[in-house]
């Protein structure tokens, strides 16, 4: 606990990315291997589910401090975040066992069995764990308890640290580690030395362990100058842009697997899309965009927000809000990778995979693959007009896709380039009734408008 402690307040005290990187390859490179899995877990992204309720926190905290309710919450106020408020006001006693246990031992002896504990037994067992603690680590445990850990290091430095650390490609640990942050995924040692492990030449980056694994998705990046500066049209693929979820279906080991831009497994929440696929070939992946579709056009996201987080699906639900996925891309096939072809070449392909398959993917009557449309226009200034229709199909703009750009990791220009061509925003005048102050780094600043 104590490594990760302080490898958390170097990264939240710097600004430099070196620095960050130099920390987390530090950090990888001496941690025990359990406990950088944990690590890596937590700074990718994943936010397991909460162990102890903010409320009892709070109690626990106000019993062991002896500050009166008002005093707390004045203190709150002032600092804007409760696990910062929290380990303040804690008296300071010498920590007795956190510099021998590490991250994982924590994880799995201390906070995970939290959850299921009655408030009888939790609000001592809190206290316990906050008596063997020093205040950074208090910080950091209230922060892992309560679902609020965040710092300020992006997935993008953990595959740089993890990359330079083994020498391996930066891509092939992106793909390794797509997943990873799941939150049904529990980090093992294992699985720490799979993302470090000396590829073959058969390497796909997929560990034969986690079957369902997706590939790290291609980003775009906004378009802020006039399209004709592009070039051509003609080496251009356009698309309409719609505003739903961007996802990638991934058939492999006879089952459905769906998983969001966020790497979240949400194939509960869509099981008539489970339902449809389950005929494609073993070892293909799509890419995407979950969309409620009525009639012949998307609904707007608020329709499909209320699909979303549900462990239950009934079928009243799925009928109000039928969802289809709208494919873009097609990844890999049979098992063989496809990201290092064109687009042009992996568009012809995914054009294949449509026409023999899109008919088979029907659930209660309605098709759930769609094949997005490839928009054709005589020039740029065509296209442009066409894009003034985008409010009323209920899109975003235009996505612009190079020819010849391969399917890269992130938001990357190294392979090839793909640009997002967004409508202006609506603008409103209005007056300004109420500001309130924000949390944590932003406690100062009046951040939150009415």
């Amino acid at each position: 606990m104590k490594q990760f402690a302080e490898l958390f307040a170097e990264l939240d005290g710097s600004t430099s990315t070196l620095h960050k990187v130099q920390a987390l390859r530090h950090y990888f490179e001496h941690a025990p291997a359990e406990d950088a899995a944990w690590a890596v877990y937590f700074l990718s992204g994943g936010k397991p589910k909460r162990t102890v309720p903010t409320r009892t926190l709070r109690e626990v905290a106000l019993q062991v401090s002896g500050l009166p309710d008002w005093l707390f919450e004045e203190s709150y106020q002032a600092v804007g975040d409760l696990a910062e408020t929290i380990a303040h006001v804690l008296p300071i006693t010498p920590a007795l066992a956190s510099q021998s246990q590490g991250l994982a031992w924590w994880m799995q002896h201390r906070i995970l069995p939290l959850r299921n504990l009655p408030d009888e037994e939790r609000i001592p067992a809190v206290q316990a764990c906050w008596s063997e603690l020093t205040a950074t680590e208090r910080f950091l445990f209230v922060k892992l308890v309560g679902g609020g850990f965040r710092v300020g290091v992006s997935k993008l430095l953990v595959t740089r640290a993890l990359s330079e650390l083994a020498g391996l490609d930066a891509k092939l640990v992106a793909t390794r580690m797509m997943g990873f942050a799941d939150a049904s995924n529990q980090p093992t040692a294992e699985q720490f030395s799979a993302l470090l492990a000396a590829p073959d030449d058969s390497d796909t980056g997929q560990d034969p362990g986690r079957l369902g694994q997706p590939l790290p998705f291609f980003l775009a990046h906004p378009l802020q100058e006039e399209p004709e500066k592009l070039g051509a049209l003609e080496d251009w693929l356009v698309e309409w842009k719609y505003d739903g979820i961007r996802a990638q279906v991934v058939k492999e080991g006879g089952q459905v697997w769906v998983w969001s831009r966020g790497e979240e497994l949400v194939s509960e929440q869509f099981p008539e899309l489970q339902a449809a696929f389950a005929h494609w070939p073993e070892g293909s992946i799509l890419d995407g965009e979950i969309l409620v579709w009525q009639g012949d056009a998307p609904a707007g996201f608020n329709a499909l927000q209320g699909r979303l987080n549900r462990k239950v699906v009934s079928k009243k639900l799925m009928a109000d809000a039928p969802v289809v996925f709208l494919a873009y891309d097609l990844l890999r096939l049979h098992g063989d990778n496809m990201v290092n072809l064109f687009q042009r070449e992996r568009r012809t392909a995914l054009e294949k995979f449509y026409a023999s398959h899109h008919e088979q993917s029907t659930v209660n009557a309605m098709p759930r693959l769609l094949l997005s449309q490839s928009v054709k226009a005589h020039n740029w200034d065509a296209l442009k007009l066409l894009r003034e229709e985008s409010r009323g199909r209920g899109v975003e703009g235009f996505m612009l896709k190079h020819l010849e750009s391969k399917y890269g990791v992130g938001r990357t220009k190294a392979d090839g380039l793909w640009w997002k061509w967004k409508i202006d925003p609506m603008t409103v005048d209005c007056v300004l009734v109420y500001a309130q102050r924000g949390h944590g780094r932003r406690a100062s600043l009046y951040t939150d408008y009415t």
